[in-house]
C-alpha cells in the first residue's frame, strides 16, 4: 500500500490532484478557527472548556463543523446547511413533479438542481446562523456555564446581522470549496470536507476519555476504546460492502448481420442502502421537541418531561424513539430512492430479465420483496451503530463524545472507502496496479 501511495505522488496529474485537495482541506480547517466579529472569544474558550465535550442539542451540527460550531467561527455551520438543502431537495423531487422531470433531463438538469440546492443552502446558513446567534446571546449554547450570557456582549442589532452575515458567507465558501475538490481534486468534495470536520474531533474525543479513565491513568479505558473501534471500523467495513447480487440475462437481439445481448450481469442491492441519511433523519426530529422546550418560557408539564425523557442520551425513552425512528427512516428513505417498478420497465425496454422471473410486474414485485427483506438488517445495523456511543456513555460513564459510532464512524468509513476506491481507478490506469493488492 506504501509502495502505491508513493506512486499516485510520482504521477504529476495525480499528485497535482492529491496536492490542490490537500491544500483545500488546510485553508478550510484555518476557516474553522477564525472567530467572526462581535464574539468575547475568551468566554467562548472558558465555556468549551467547562463544557467538557457535553455538546446537548448541538453536537450534531458541532461535529459536522469540525469543532467549529461551539467555537463560533467563520465556519461555525460547515457543511451542515448544504446536508440539509441536499436531503430536502432529494425529497422533494419525489414529491414535486417539476423536479422529477428536471431530473430526468441528464446533466442540464442536474446543474439546475444543483443550483436550486446552492440557493437554499444560503437560506438555510441564514436561519440556522440566525438561530446560533441568538442562542449564543440568551447563554444557552453553553448552559451551566458561567461566563455564557457575555459570549456576545454587543447585542446591537448591526452586530448581529454582521455575525449572520459572516456565517452564511463562510457557509458559501465552505460550499464552494467542495465543489473545487469535486472538480479538480480527489473525491466528492463535499464528502471529503465532511470526512475531514468529524476525524478532526477524534483526538480531542480519545484524549477525553482518557483523561476521565481512572484505571492505569486511564490508558485502559483508551485502550479498550482504541480496540472497540478497530472492531468498529472493521463491522462498519463488511456491512458498508456488503450486497445482494440479483441476476439479469439480456436476450440476444439480431440487428442485421450482428448479434446484440446475450449478456449476463446483475443489480447490486446494498445492505444499507440508505446509508447515513435515516441517523441524520433521526437525530434531528429527536433535537426538535428539546429545541422547543428549550426556549419555552416558564415550567410546565409538557415541558418538564420532554427535558427529563428526550435530552438525555441514557434515557430509556430517548433510546427506544432513536432506535425505532432509524428504522423508519431507512425504510422511508429506501423506498423513495430506489424504484422497483422503474428498474423493472427498463429491463423489459431493453430485453433484461431475471432468471426464474417473468419481465414486468412480476419483476417489480420481486425486486421490492428483496429490498425489504435486505433492509432489515440494514436498519437493524444503522440503530446500533448509532447507539454505540449511548451505549459507551451507560457502560463507560465516559463523556458524550465518544468518537467510535453513530454518524461519525459511518461517514469516516464510507467516504474513505469511496475515495481509497477512486485513487485505486486512476492508478490502475496508468500502472494496472491498485492501491490495495
Amino acid at each position: 500500500m506504501l509502495t502505491a501511495f508513493a506512486r499516485a505522488f510520482r504521477t504529476p496529474d495525480l499528485r497535482k490532484k492529491l496536492l490542490f485537495t490537500l491544500g483545500i482541506i488546510v485553508v478550510y480547517r484555518v476557516g474553522t478557527h477564525i472567530p467572526i466579529p462581535g464574539v468575547n472569544y475568551k468566554a467562548v474558550q472558558t465555556c468549551v472548556n467547562e463544557a467538557q465535550g457535553n455538546q446537548g442539542l448541538f453536537g450534531l451540527v458541532n461535529m459536522f463543523s469540525g469543532g467549529a460550531l461551539l467555537q463560533i467561527t467563520v465556519f461555525a455551520l460547515g457543511i451542515m446547511p448544504y446536508i440539509t438543502a441536499s436531503i430536502i431537495l432529494q425529497l422533494l423531487t419525489v414529491v414535486i413533479p417539476r423536479l422529477e422531470a428536471l431530473k430526468k433531463e441528464g446533466q442540464a438538469g442536474t446543474a439546475k438542481i444543483t443550483q436550486y440546492t446552492r440557493y437554499l443552502t444560503v437560506a438555510l446558513a441564514i436561519l440556522q446562523g440566525t438561530g446560533l446567534v441568538a442562542t449564543a446571546r440568551s447563554g444557552a449554547l453553553f448552559s451551566g456555564c458561567s461566563v455564557a450570557t457575555s459570549i456576545v456582549p454587543d447585542q446591537a442589532i448591526f452586530t448581529t446581522i454582521t455575525m449572520v452575515i459572516c456565517m452564511t458567507a463562510g457557509t458559501a465558501v465552505v460550499m464552494w470549496l467542495g465543489e473545487l475538490v469535486t472538480d479538480r481534486g480527489i473525491g466528492n468534495g463535499m464528502s471529503i470536507l465532511m470526512f475531514i470536520s468529524i476525524a478532526a474531533t477524534f483526538p480531542s474525543a480519545l484524549w477525553a476519555i482518557k483523561k476521565q479513565g481512572t484505571l492505569a491513568g486511564g490508558w485502559i479505558e483508551f485502550g479498550t476504546v482504541i480496540a472497540v473501534g478497530l472492531v468498529m471500523v472493521a463491522l462498519v467495513v463488511f456491512v458498508e460492502q456488503a450486497q445482494r447480487r440479483i441476476p439479469v440475462q439480456y436476450a440476444k437481439r439480431m440487428i442485421g448481420r450482428r448479434s446484440y445481448g446475450g449478456t449476463s450481469t446483475y443489480i447490486p442491492l446494498k445492505v444499507n442502502q440508505a446509508g447515513v441519511i435515516p441517523v441524520i433523519f433521526a437525530s434531528s426530529l429527536l433535537y426538535i421537541p428539546a429545541l422547543v422546550a428549550q426556549f419555552a418560557g416558564g415550567k410546565s408539564g409538557w415541558k418538564t418531561w420532554i427535558e427529563q425523557n428526550l435530552t438525555k442520551g441514557d434515557h430509556p425513552i430517548y433510546i427506544v424513539s432513536y432506535f425505532l425512528l432509524i428504522v423508519f427512516f431507512a425504510f422511508f428513505y429506501v423506498a423513495i430512492s430506489f424504484n422497483p417498478e422503474e428498474v423493472a420497465d427498463n429491463m423489459k425496454k431493453y430485453g433484461g430479465f431475471i432468471p426464474g422471473i417473468r419481465a414486468g410486474r412480476p419483476t417489480a414485485e420481486y425486486l421490492s420483496y428483496v429490498l425489504n427483506r435486505i433492509t432489515w438488517p440494514g436498519s437493524l445495523y444503522l440503530g446500533l451503530i448509532a447507539l454505540v456511543p449511548t451505549m459507551a456513555l451507560v457502560g463507560f460513564g465516559a463523556s458524550q463524545n465518544f468518537p467510535f459510532g453513530g454518524t461519525s464512524i459511518l461517514i469516516i468509513v464510507g467516504v474513505g472507502l469511496e475515495t481509497v476506491k477512486q485513487i485505486e481507478s486512476q492508478l490502475q490506469q496508468r500502472n494496472y496496479e491498485g492501491f490495495l493488492r
